[in-house]
């Protein structure tokens, strides 16, 4: 059908542009706890920049980092027992749980926690000592059982898999078997040279046993701290060339077992030494290791660009931390946020996990001879022995954290960091972390997410928390937004202005549709459009486009002034599919409408 004049003209002379509809937030208060609003029909509008806020969050989608492929904790012995002594008495808090904590399904409420970090063997927090072979000189592993672990541990793996099928799995080794070692025992000790390739055949044998449970393995680190030796747990000390060597050897091992897409990652220890260890092992086995691994109990996170920016193009994970019994909630949330959940992917890291996923509110149960975790390890989840259970800081932390960067899409990527900055005078009470996530069908808009604590709590060291007032800078466009004292995410829809052109060519077959956002910038008259009014800005040329959106619905009821001609024209186009309607147009001139027909999706 011919659109009437008057619809074309506002078609024609308005611009679409992105809106915020989603937040999550947990405030320092607990007054909100990773509570979702949803913000229709009045959402936060991007509009013509004018003065800034008390803060400025400047994005910079053309800046592009890492993927961020995960938050979580470890599935230690002790976590998988507690869970599975909740489903026991208590199945539907047991998939409550599940749900809350692993959930990645848009709007279900779960975090998507997806990095799950296994122990191979027993850790100092396991009922007893075993590695997957005590055998005494069992070179051959004729004795090797993967069944020596809890069979609770595979079983709350497949639970969680069940949950969430995207979910990274990390396993890593507290020890090797104690005949390898100098001790005799998985307690402290070294391991033994003459070993060295014998551990790597052993690290094979693991990553076999876990994928016949159905739980291959993501990634593999060579060992937990290997600068810890301890005598009341299992730690092991393995120096940079024996690592150097078990890399090697077990690199060649996976690759020529079906298991070239598993990763290997070395050092697993505190940022103190990334100058050290981790750089000395890239150096002797470069080829090796996908990466390296950091914890938090030393040293600085800033550290980690140390290593960074000698092997650019490895991988660094943050695979663990632990809180302590009794420490302040709210500090702990800011510490966290500033140095992991925030922090370490600011510097470079894929990951961000805690220690224990759950643990008892005693810090149990834990190795009965270990004197790790002095003050009580504090799980990111408290399971009581009445069948009851409750979330800590640290799932608060990452669940913030983890909204903002799951795939949008079944199969698609995962989010990306993209460079941001803070300005205005309030700008020392804002840490920001901003991702971008791509979309499975290029026409789709990607998704444009911050992460933003707000730790303006005090004023000349007097309690005082302060509410800011700040804009959001996104392509010449500004929204605003008063972040509370807390943690907040929020995100919005745009189009990726990299593949707009070639995505619209390739959905129309016609190259006259979209003008070159990159030759043509137009000033666009602000048009006010009542109800679901369409818009797109002047675009020449004849032929038929098909866009398509799936993010949020609601983004009709928006004007706008000045935008690229190709994000215009796409605006329309594509949400439409994301309410629910295919459009398809014929532009005749440029100013000509057509709208040949509509169709439910």
């Amino acid at each position: 059908m011919r659109l009437p004049l008057f619809f074309s003209l506002c078609i024609a002379k308005t611009v679409f542009s992105q809106q915020i509809y989603d937040i999550y937030s947990t405030t320092w208060n607990r007054s909100t706890l990773f509570t979702y609003k949803n913000l229709s029909p009045n959402p936060i509008n991007f509009v013509t920049p004018g003065a800034i806020g008390s803060a400025d969050i400047v994005v910079d989608d053309t800046a592009t980092f890492q993927s961020v492929w995960g938050f979580g904790a470890s599935l230690t012995d002790s976590s998988a027992q507690l869970l599975s002594n909740l489903k026991s008495q208590n199945p539907t808090n047991y998939w409550n749980l599940l749900g809350y904590l692993f959930s990645p399904t848009d709007g279900a409420g779960g975090a998507g926690l997806s990095y799950l970090r296994v122990p191979l063997g027993a850790s100092d927090f396991s009922a007893k000592l075993y590695s997957f072979d005590d055998t005494s000189g069992d070179t051959s592993f004729d004795g090797f059982s993967i069944n020596a672990a809890p069979s609770y541990v595979f079983s709350t793996i497949q639970d969680i898999k069940s949950i969430n099928n995207i979910l990274k799995i990390h396993v890593v080794p507290w020890s090797p078997p104690g005949w390898m070692k100098s001790s005799g025992s998985m307690n402290g000790g070294s391991l033994s040279s003459t070993y060295v390739s014998i551990y790597a055949n052993y690290l094979l044998k693991c990553v076999q046993g876990f994928a016949n449970k159905n739980a291959s393995p993501y990634a593999l680190s060579i060992q937990n701290e290997p600068l810890n030796s301890n005598p009341t747990y299992p730690t092991a000390l393995v120096s940079v060339t024996q690592e150097a060597q078990i890399g090697t050897a077990l690199r060649t091992l996976l690759d020529n077992n079906g298991f070239s897409g598993v990763r290997i990652i070395g050092y697993e220890h505190n940022w103190d030494a990334a100058s050290s260890y981790p750089v000395q092992l890239m150096q002797q086995a470069p080829d090796a290791f996908a990466g390296v691994a950091f914890h938090c109990y030393a040293g600085s996170v800033s550290q980690q660009d140390t290593f960074h920016t000698q092997f650019p193009k490895k991988e660094i994970y943050f695979t663990e931390c632990s809180g302590v019994i009794g420490s302040d909630w709210w500090s702990d949330i800011k510490w966290y946020m500033d140095n992991l959940f925030i922090g370490s992917i600011t510097h470079n890291s894929h990951s961000g996990l805690m220690w224990n996923l759950a643990l008892d509110g005693s810090g149990l149960p834990i190795l009965p001879t270990t004197n790790s975790c002095g003050g009580g390890c504090r799980g990111v989840v408290q399971i009581n022995s009445d069948g009851t259970y409750s979330v800590n800081q640290e799932f608060y932390s990452m669940a913030q954290a983890s909204k903002a960067i799951l795939p949008k899409d079944v199969g698609g990527p995962w989010g990306k960091r993209i460079g941001v900055s803070v300005g205005g005078s309030m700008s020392w009470g804002l840490v920001v972390g901003a991702y971008v996530t791509g979309r499975v069908n290029p026409s789709d808009w990607n998704r444009y997410s911050l992460v933003v604590l707000n730790w303006a709590d005090n004023t000349n060291g007097n309690w005082n928390p302060q509410d800011i007032t700040t804009t959001i800078e996104f392509r010449g466009m500004q929204a605003t937004y008063t972040f509370p004292v807390g943690v907040t995410t929020l995100w919005w829809y745009a189009p990726a202005t990299t593949s707009l052109q070639s995505d619209a060519k390739e959905e129309s077959g016609q190259e006259g549709v979209v003008a070159d956002a990159a030759n043509v910038i137009a000033d666009v008259t602000k048009e006010a459009v009542s109800g679901n009014g369409v818009t797109h800005d002047e675009a020449s040329g004849n032929g038929e486009s098909r866009g398509q959106y799936s993010g949020n619905g609601g983004y009709m009821r928006k004007s706008l002034r000045t935008l690229r001609v190709s994000l215009g024209l796409m605006g329309i186009l594509q949400d439409m599919r994301g309410r629910g309607v295919k459009l398809l147009f014929r532009l005749i001139g440029g100013w000509g409408v057509d709208l040949l027909r509509m169709e439910a999706i």
